[in-house]
């Protein structure tokens, strides 16, 4: 029987150019808990500090960008940079931004204009490659280009009441050139160089609706994905004329392509009982995956897939004097089908045909997470301190069907991960200055369980690396992220 599929599909990292809100439009699929940094939280926004929680509040800094109905919400024209900087334990890489933007708002027209710089840096496992008994290969070198990787950014967005009634609409875009995205590395096993390069793309366009007490936002989405990873290994070839094994390099080139289509339907109400505020929102994404790469934690190369995935979640707040208080809770279902095709016609053990083009492996997934936020905040005058917390649940179920052996295998994988947060601001005359910090706990470097007792770290040298055949195992690592944001109005 084939290995056990276990497939990541970086939708949360590949979805946005923005900051967290903009997860709302692109529901994430993950099915192994890689550390993968916050290398897609640029912009700032006045709900990270409160476990970035949205559905019953609103943020002018961070809306517009992921909003594009909201476009004329944003809080008035001003310059704006958010230097952001992460790094991932047990020296699993690291990265720093500096996003600068400028918004501005008329009477009937507001946009904005951001472009980011970013280094990821590279992160640094054992590479060592066990050759024979007493003999070790260590890591060549390093290099400028193994240390660190450049990624550009640019974002835009611009929006425009409609006549002089409650509704207004937007457009939004952005594009990203990348050299490196976070995690990626580490579903590589035994690689000696590891090489990315792609773009990434995004289109919305929004409508929104702001009553006296509702308010409504429809926004639809399109995002792109196009990656390409340069692969080498070092693999021992036999040479019969001089009786010994030769150690040579094998490049391998990996495709990473996904397209997304989306909308999302979101309403909140203020009700009548005083400071409180209820929200909802439901979310729908279909993705085609044309090329997903050969990872090694998988072993099962250039299969396509397609996902449906839903997000429908609920948020209620209460505002009392200084101080603000929300929760949101979130369900997503999601339904995945990945399989690999034949190269040529094959034959089944059980004598069926399977033709060229057709499906060797068919693998079927079903998600069910859950997601909980929640927030506090405390406004003193020109200060305000933040605290929240933020958990996901990730549970799935996988039906294996492999055509050529005639076999079937299931198999359950869950984990979670915690993200408590914390953040400040102080408003001058002329300046804002805002601070917000998380941790995420729950991810790291995932490898599988060969049998009992015994573990295959993803590390591993690519002489003993197996196919996965057990259920996940996890090497904890923890994502500290630290993000300082300036705002200076235009008077």
């Amino acid at each position: 029987m084939r290995p056990f599929l276990v497939r990541l599909l970086f939708a949360t990292a590949l979805a946005a150019v923005a900051a967290v809100p903009i997860a709302a439009q692109i529901v994430p699929v993950r099915t192994v808990p890689v550390a993968s940094g916050d290398q897609f939280l640029l912009l700032p926004g006045q709900r990270l500090g409160m476990g970035g929680v949205e559905l019953a509040v609103t943020d002018s800094l961070a809306d517009p960008w992921s909003l594009p109905g909201r476009a004329v919400l944003v809080g008035g024209s001003a310059f704006l940079a958010s230097p952001t900087m992460y790094g991932i334990s047990r020296d699993g890489g690291a990265g720093r931004t500096l996003p600068l933007a400028a918004v501005f708002r008329g009477r009937a027209w507001a946009g904005g204009l951001a472009v980011a710089l970013q280094q990821v840096d590279n992160g640094r496992s054992d590479q060592n490659i066990f050759i024979d008994p007493g003999w070790w290969i260590g890591p060549p070198p390093d290099r400028l280009r193994d240390l660190s990787n450049r990624n550009l950014y640019a974002r835009a967005f611009l929006g425009r009441r409609l006549g002089r009634g409650p509704w207004s609409a937007g457009v939004a875009a952005s594009v990203a050139g990348l050299d490196a995205m976070d995690g990626v590395d580490l579903l590589y096993a035994g690689a000696t160089d590891i090489r990315q390069s792609g773009s990434l793309a995004d289109v919305r366009v929004g409508l929104h609706r702001q009553g006296p007490r509702d308010r409504v936002d429809l926004t639809l989405v399109h995002n792109r994905v196009s990656m390409q990873h340069d692969v080498r290994y070092l693999e021992w070839v036999a040479v019969p004329e001089i009786d010994q094994p030769r150690l040579v390099s094998r490049l391998e080139v990996n495709e990473d392509q996904s397209r997304t289509w989306g909308g999302r339907v979101a309403w909140d109400r203020t009700l009548d009982a005083p400071g409180w505020r209820l929200g909802a929102a439901a979310t729908v994404n279909r993705k085609t995956h044309p090329k997903i790469p050969n990872y090694e934690i998988q072993n099962i190369p250039r299969d396509p897939g397609e996902t449906w995935a839903w997000d429908f979640g609920m948020g209620l707040s209460r505002a009392s004097g200084p101080t603000l208080f929300a929760v949101d809770v979130v369900f997503q279902p999601i339904w995945s089908n990945t399989w690999q095709e034949a190269d040529t016609a094959e034959v089944g053990a059980a004598g069926r045909p399977v033709p060229a083009g057709g499906r060797t492996i068919e693998n079927d997934f079903f998600f069910t997470n859950v997601l909980l936020r929640a927030g506090f905040e405390y406004n003193a005058g020109a200060a305000t301190a933040q605290v929240g917390l933020e958990a996901r649940s990730y549970d799935y179920d996988l039906r294996q069907q492999d055509n050529l052996a005639g076999t079937v295998r299931d198999a359950r994988e869950s984990w979670m991960e915690w993200s408590p947060t914390v953040g400040a601001a102080y408003r001058f005359d002329d300046v804002e200055l805002r601070y917000a910090g998380r941790v995420t706990t729950g991810t790291g470097q995932p490898g599988v369980a060969l049998e009992p007792g015994a573990v295959a770290r993803l590390e591993a040298a690519a002489d003993f690396i197996l196919a996965p055949s057990g259920p996940l195992t996890l090497q904890d690592a923890r994502v500290v992220t630290h993000q300082i944001s300036v705002r200076i109005p235009i008077r």
